[in-house]
């Protein structure tokens, strides 16, 4: 599970949706050090880049300053700036404090706090259980998979976005850490009842592998947290030669950008994953050489597959290595940068896009599957089976 927020605070709720989409800064920030693999930076001073770079730079000044002023004042410095970042209409932009970007960083490290289960919603608007971690406070609760959650804190969640939910399951790291109580409304078949568990520090499970009937291979990614892009190597190296294999990045809600890279390493050979710019410095990310061209591969997704999953995806596509299935994605395709206030707490603005290696821009548009399915119905992956048969044939060539 990702992401953190509380609903009657729209501040913490912004946080949630930045804390689900950490894509961006993560990216910034391992370029800047230098430490992705296959960032290349291209140098093209020009007008439009010096305009870029002035208007972000005096974006991230108006922030800076409205909190130091708060500061000066005995004001909220993380309220104030919060403020300048919504003037600024930066969609993106989020505020964060000393704790609430530990939590962020814990969380890119495969730790979390929570209650040890996974939801997503369905058609008609309902919160389904679709996973319960061994050991959580949520298992501990009797809690399964197939429950509908009805309620978190008394506020009724039905109709939602799953990140919300998500969101508020976590809490907020500084005044709702590890211990503290979360009562949960419950549905199952005819039953209703109210649980409360606490939260608790739990480690990620981002990839799992299962081999469905027939020997079809299904890779589940959730995140690209550390040493993630690496599971995903290894699994498909495991997998029999020739067998197809369904990448799964249904809610996957992105992560560190290196890790993406390297999970697409896993199937492609060396070349073009993606390209970025930073107050109009072009740049770009590039595969590894050495991945399995050959394996017949399907890109499941949804609304729910964000940010460094969708730059995985858009690569895939774009360079004819796997047909994607399902619907479109969230469209999360933003740089931000971070920078530390006055007071400590964390800036994030926006500072530029990333684009497909065709040039497409993913930000508020996703990526369009090429065969469109109802992702949360459980046949879709049947049609990703008979796909990846059609594939294998393709792959043989004519009897």
């Amino acid at each position: 599970m990702s992401g953190r927020a509380l609903f009657c605070q729209p501040r913490r709720a912004r946080h949630g949706t930045a804390l689900t989409l950490v894509f961006a800064s993560v990216l910034v920030a391992g370029a800047a050090t230098g430490s992705l693999p296959g960032t290349d930076r291209k140098s093209d001073p020009g007008t439009a880049r010096s305009t870029a770079q002035a208007g972000q730079q005096a974006r991230r000044d108006d922030v800076a300053r409205a909190a130091a002023e708060a500061m000066a004042d005995g004001k909220s410095p993380v309220e104030a700036a919060e403020r300048a970042v919504s003037r600024s209409g930066d969609r993106w932009g989020a505020i964060y404090s000393q704790g609430e970007y530990e939590e962020l960083e814990d969380a890119l490290d495969g730790q979390y706090t929570g209650v040890g289960l996974s939801a997503r919603r369905e058609r008609d608007g309902r919160i389904e259980v679709t996973r319960v971690r061994s050991g959580s406070p949520a298992a501990d609760a009797g809690i399964r998979e197939g429950d509908r959650l009805r309620s978190v804190d008394g506020a009724r969640v039905d109709g939602r976005p799953v990140t919300e939910v998500v969101a508020i399951l976590r809490g907020d790291g500084e005044h709702e850490p590890a211990g503290t109580a979360v009562r949960l409304g419950l549905e199952r078949g005819t039953r209703a009842w109210t649980e409360t568990v606490r939260r608790a520090r739990l480690s990620t499970d981002p990839v799992t592998v299962r081999t469905l009937a027939g020997g079809l291979t299904v890779v589940k990614v959730t995140s690209f947290t550390k040493g993630v892009g690496t599971q995903v190597r290894e699994a498909a190296a495991r997998v029999p030669p020739g067998a197809g294999v369904v990448l799964d990045l249904r809610g996957n809600s992105g992560g560190l950008v290196a890790e993406a890279v390297t999970a697409a390493s896993a199937f492609l050979d060396g070349g073009l994953v993606a390209t970025y710019d930073v107050d109009g410095d072009q740049r770009a990310l590039h595969a590894e050489p050495g991945g399995d061209t050959a394996r017949p591969l399907v890109a499941l997704v949804d609304g729910g597959t964000m940010s460094a999953a969708e730059l995985l995806t858009g690569a895939l596509q774009d360079r004819g290595r796997a047909v994607v299935l399902g619907s479109r994605t969230f469209g999360k395709g933003s740089v931000q940068m971070p920078s530390r206030l006055p007071d400590g707490s964390v800036a994030e603005l926006t500072v530029g896009h990333y684009r497909t290696p065709s040039g497409r821009g993913v930000d508020g548009r996703g990526i369009t599957p090429d065969l469109e399915v109802d992702p949360a119905d459980p046949a879709a992956l049947e049609r990703a089976r008979t796909v990846l048969s059609g594939l294998g044939r393709e792959a043989d060539g004519p009897a």
